[in-house]
């Protein structure tokens, strides 16, 4: 049972200079690349978060050796094919749903896998089925029971893949099956996120023949082998996203070395629109506020439009702005299950199916409030550091899988913050 928790008072304005962490978001991806190629990876600025140990636990149970070299440098020795385990069982997958990316390349590297169905954040149901379909057309066939997904293939032969969405994972998982495929891949409608730039990038050092990042068409020229890499992650968009929106609240003038401007144009020119002052220089992102925040409206889209990640944060400084903000969930279902928690800090919301209706309050009020996934963590933290009074978060657990020290990081700055 998880004791730990977050006891969050009103602070004042924050400022000082926080280091961006390397992107959750790719590196669990990146990390599951490694399994492309026998010998010793090295993956650069990668987060001590949870979910990083737990893709480490994954690929070791697998035949991996992972250690860190140095802080936040991960050494990866991927061991012979003859020697690799090509399953991921229900305990480790369950704990994080990034887990299914090990898919396609087992398939591309042992031509047969067992994957146990994913589990991790709980914002509704994300099927697997654009992966399978996706993977299918390279030549693999797949059975489901048990509870895992069972996968084998004599060869992949390159065809043009089309997806129904623009999936980040399932974009990640057809690339990496696609890189040792025979002849040539196409994908249509891939996504376009930084993240996926960021493992064409670590393919491409690794030998890979990938054209197009960046765009909805990839052209992937397949190879028979390929070499380890050595690779810096990009930095965490939503984690810059995070201490733009702590900063609007509260105030202050806050430097986010490493944060990207052309990695998060949208949600910088929202956060504008809404009063905060971001300006990019030589080092990232300078965000200032007098904590005064105006409404607007705010939809989810898929890259480059506003990330769902983002949403939750915005949707927590949206409730103390001044006027009414209608935000659209246009990605997932079922991820408005923090609303109920800010209601409890006197927050004004209300949901109309995948809309949010938030009118803007003078103060909210500190409360005991619990975290229901990454990324709410962070928004309910948000809203504790504004909050008049005093809150407890529990759930922290959540936060950890993708923050790296949020809570130290939020302190050094000035907050009231402090784990217990």
């Amino acid at each position: 049972m998880e004791s730990t928790k977050l006891i969050v008072s009103q602070s004042g304005p924050l400022y000082g200079t926080v280091r961006i962490q390397g992107a959750k978001n790719s590196v669990l991806k990146l990390m599951a690349a490694t399994l492309l190629c026998e010998g010793e990876h090295l993956i650069r600025n990668v987060p001590e978060i949870t979910d990083v140990a737990i893709m480490s636990e994954l690929l070791s149970s697998m035949g991996s050796k992972v250690t860190w070299k140095t802080p936040n440098t991960l050494s990866i020795c991927t061991p012979a094919t003859k020697d690799l385990i090509p399953v991921a069982s229900y305990e480790l997958v369950d704990k994080m749903r990034a887990s299914i990316v090990v898919l396609g390349p087992l398939m591309a590297r042992m031509k047969r896998a067992q994957v146990s169905l994913p589990g991790g954040d709980d914002f509704g149901h994300r099927p697997i089925d654009m992966h399978l379909d996706a993977l299918s057309h390279l030549g693999c066939t797949f059975s489901v029971s048990h509870g895992y997904v069972s996968g084998v293939c004599e060869e992949l032969i390159g065809q043009d893949i089309v997806l129904e969405f623009p999936s980040h994972t399932a974009t990640d998982n057809v690339l990496m099956a696609s890189v040792l495929a025979d002849s040539v891949t196409t994908i249509d409608n891939a996504a376009r996120e930084p993240e996926v730039c960021d493992l064409v990038a670590m393919l491409q050092e690794m030998g890979a023949k990938v054209e197009g990042a960046g765009t909805s068409h990839l052209r992937v020229i397949g190879t028979k082998s390929l070499t380890p890499a050595d690779h810096e992650v990009i930095p965490d968009r939503v984690e810059a996203a995070t201490f733009i929106c702590a900063v609007g609240v509260l105030g202050g003038e806050v430097q986010l070395d490493g944060a990207r401007n052309d990695h998060m144009d949208m949600l910088v020119r929202k956060m504008r629109k809404m009063g905060v002052d971001i300006t990019e220089n030589s080092s990232g992102l300078l965000v200032r506020s007098d904590g005064s925040v105006r409404a607007t409206d705010v939809s989810t889209l898929p890259y480059p439009g506003v990330a769902t990640d983002y949403k939750p944060m915005i949707v927590a400084v949206l409730s103390v702005s001044d006027g009414v903000s209608i935000v659209t969930e246009n990605l997932f279902s079922g991820r408005f299950r923090y609303i109920d928690e800010l209601r409890r800090m006197a927050a004004d919301i209300r949901t109309e199916g995948h809309h949010v209706i938030v009118r803007g309050v003078n103060r909210l009020s500190g409360a005991p409030i619990k975290a229901p996934d990454i990324r709410a963590g962070a928004a309910l933290v948000i809203a504790a550091l504004v909050a008049e009074g005093q809150s407890e978060i529990s759930g922290v657990a959540h936060i950890d899988r993708g923050y790296e020290r949020l809570d130290e990081k939020l302190r050094a700055l000035g907050a009231s913050i402090e784990r217990e």
